[in-house]
């Protein structure tokens, strides 16, 4: 079959394990299907900062073929790189040199803020991409719904380690998340177990709990999580009860970053980023002060954030993002757009791009919110991944 459709494929927001065996996949597929691949560097980024001129901007337009591409998948990160840009919200003084006063008068939708979807349509027909494949979360995959709803044929694919995108029961960077988590975790026991101290373990999720609730799952652990703000007292003594019962003399409890104790806020710090979003102060910093403050207890506050997104993907990570990669050729050659790959029901499927907004834990069911760990029981029917199916 000779080449008859081109198609652009990004990376946007924060890196998982997997982004690069979904490149290396749609090339491979698209190769085989005649179809010609560009590669979009730093996400949305490169259809709002890219050069004009009679040849694509090196910077941020690479073209992609089986022989770039065919060891990609053997590390982790993106080859296309990444970045948290929202065209819909282009701030002053990060800006393309490049766009005029008048046209950037004609863009601004408030004081500093400039929609530049105009130019990324124009830069889409530039190229002459036909279709766009977006992989990210919560917030890449709303411009993508943005550029769908203007006509752009859009195929998202789903990834956050945080599992909480609307639609599907797994996002690619989920299995290696839980799987660094439970390692970093049980090598730390060791310390925690000869100093008898109680850990406090922080880790990603603003707005969901599934890596923490997961995580506990694995290593039989307590966990507080965003859906449900916890009785800080009452962790305390759980904690100082599992220490007391433990032969090694140490207890610890996962924290999501969003978790927050009744009655309290925790302060955010730092510039808000592109989709609006700052960073909230440590929830494990926090809770390591009041348990020491609160017992006497020597305690560790142990970070894993960056650390689980980094490296090389689990063989779970791996098979989805190969998978979802093939039902996104599908469907292009289908024809359709608006569209996101999904696991729904413990199937492979696909879905409306949804609307934005994370999905959540279901307390009811898989939060036991009196000693504050997974619910262990009652899951004949559920999908692999343990949560109520998506449908």
């Amino acid at each position: 079959m000779s080449t008859w459709r081109r198609i652009g494929i990004l990376t946007g927001g924060g890196d998982v394990p997997g982004l690069n065996s979904v490149i290396k996949s749609v090339v491979y597929r698209s190769t085989e299907l005649g179809y010609d691949v560009l590669g979009l560097r730093r996400g949305w980024e490169a259809l709002t900062h890219m050069r004009p001129g009679p040849e694509p901007d090196p910077d941020y337009v690479r073209p992609l073929d089986r022989m770039s591409t065919r060891t990609i998948d053997r590390t982790g990160g993106t080859a296309l790189h990444s970045s948290r840009t929202n065209p819909k919200r282009m701030r002053a003084g990060n800006l393309p040199d490049f766009v005029g006063p008048d046209r950037l008068a004609a863009m601004q939708t408030g004081d500093g803020i400039y929609d530049f979807t105009p130019v990324v349509l124009e830069n889409l027909d530039r190229l002459g991409i036909d279709t766009l494949v977006s992989i990210g979360g919560d917030d890449t995959l709303s411009y993508s719904k943005v550029l769908a709803d203007a006509g752009v044929q859009v195929i998202a694919i789903p990834k956050t380690m945080d599992n909480d995108v609307r639609g599907t029961e797994y996002c690619i960077g989920f299995s290696t998340a839980i799987t660094r988590a439970k390692d970093a975790i049980n090598r730390q026991r060791t310390t925690l177990g000869s100093h008898e101290r109680i850990g406090v373990f922080r880790i990603f999720g603003r707005n969901a709990g599934f890596t923490a609730l997961h995580t506990a799952y694995v290593t039989s652990a307590r966990c507080v999580i965003p859906e449900y703000r916890f009785d800080l007292q009452h962790l305390v003594d759980v904690l100082v009860e599992d220490r007391r019962n433990n032969p090694s003399r140490y207890s610890f409890v996962i924290a999501s970053e969003g978790a927050l104790p009744r009655g309290m806020e925790l302060q955010e710090v730092g510039e808000a980023d592109a989709y609006g979003h700052r960073h909230k102060a440590s929830i494990g910093e926090f809770l390591a002060d009041e348990i020491r403050r609160r017992t006497g207890i020597e305690t560790v506050n142990s970070e894993l954030t960056y650390d689980l997104r980094s490296g090389d993907p689990d063989a779970l990570d791996q098979m989805v993002a190969i998978t979802f990669a093939n039902v996104a050729m599908e469907l292009v050659v289908d024809g359709k757009s608006g569209f996101m790959t999904a696991v729904r029901d413990g199937r492979y499927s696909f879905c409306p791009i949804p609307e934005p907004g994370a999905r959540t834990v279901d307390v009811e069911h898989q939060y036991n919110v009196d000693r504050y760990r997974p619910q262990y029981g009652n899951k004949i029917g559920l999908p692999i991944m343990l949560t109520q199916p998506v449908v």
